[in-house]
């Protein structure tokens, strides 16, 4: 009898709802709950510092909001502005995509030539792949710019080396012919992160592949264009993906060389620059936010056309 009591107790408690439920959070969170405190920083850092300002940016692209008064609803007008009326909207793309094809494949081509050199067995190879790493770490600083445009300045020194073979320089920053090469010129100067990379997967390449290329009689680069670089294809898509990326989101080196207009002529006119003047210049945060999304869905686009293409052209081992 004091069976069936208890049986039917533990039956109510289930039937209530409550204890059971307590219960069984009380196993999870004894279960994970360790794990959970230590996702606790993360977690807040996502959700307060990215995913919430994400939505709210969101929502402001939909707004004219001017940072004084409430955000005031205008539904797509931003987007429409964009797309009919803004010409600075059309030279800051124009620029932007220039920029990304010119710089991307010149550093990726740089950063794999210095890869092969010190993939031969190099002496103090770790003291090179430092020294060629440490501009990747510097070359987004504010310090590196100001150098940038103090070097290709019209009395800079790269016109002073070029004096003393009697030839006369242009001001490189201040030509809108030159300008945007400058830029270029410092990004494929950053090689140093996707050498690193290709380093590493030169490294997972057999060597008696190469011999037996070699007792074939293939030549070094028939070896490279046969060999090396189908088995590298899938290092060269990761960083092409990454350094395309990076190269939409390129600001600082813009700003500080062209003094924050975007000159000469928005010759230096980066997309990311064009949406801070508008941010925090004209104090069109609505307007600014909608540039931002635009900049989302265009890297979101590239970045899938790049994985739907990949299937064409990158080897992987199966």
């Amino acid at each position: 009898m004091a069976a069936v009591q208890d049986t039917a107790v533990v039956v109510g408690a289930g039937a209530n709802g409550r204890p059971a439920a307590q219960g069984r959070w009380a196993s999870i969170w004894a279960k994970h709950g360790a794990g959970y405190m230590f996702l606790l920083p993360w977690l807040i850092g996502f959700f307060g510092l990215t995913l919430g300002p994400a939505v709210a940016s969101l929502y402001l692209s939909f707004t004219s909001f001017d940072l004084i008064r409430a955000p005031e609803w205008v539904g797509t007008a931003n987007y429409v502005r964009i797309a009919t009326a803004d010409p600075k909207f059309a030279a800051a793309i124009h620029v932007t995509f220039l920029y990304v094809v010119l710089s991307v494949p010149f550093k990726l081509a740089f950063a794999l030539l210095v890869a092969i050199l010190l993939n031969r067995g190099v002496r103090g190879l770790t003291v090179y792949r430092a020294i060629f790493y440490l501009p990747s770490l510097l070359g987004g600083s504010v310090a590196i710019a100001v150098l940038w445009r103090q070097l290709f300045a019209g009395d800079g020194l790269i016109n002073s080396l070029l004096a003393q073979f009697g030839i006369e320089g242009p001001s490189w920053i201040s030509h809108p012919n030159y300008s945007i090469w400058t830029l270029v010129v410092l990004s494929v100067w950053q090689f140093g992160s996707p050498m690193i990379i290709f380093l590493a997967g030169l490294r997972q390449i057999p060597t008696d592949m190469y011999e037996a290329a070699s007792l074939d009689g293939a030549s070094k680069f028939r070896q490279f264009y046969k060999i090396t670089l189908p088995l590298l294809t899938p290092v060269i898509f990761f960083n092409a993906v990454v350094q395309t990326i990076d190269a939409f989101k390129a600001f600082t080196p813009a700003f500080i060389i062209s003094g924050g207009t975007g000159g000469p002529i928005n010759s230096t006119l980066f997309y990311t620059l064009y949406l801070y003047q508008e941010a925090f210049g004209n104090f069109r945060m609505g307007y600014a936010s909608a540039l931002a999304w635009i900049l989302v869905l265009i890297i979101a686009l590239f970045t899938a056309f790049s994985f739907l293409t990949s299937r064409y052209w990158v080897h992987y081992d199966d």
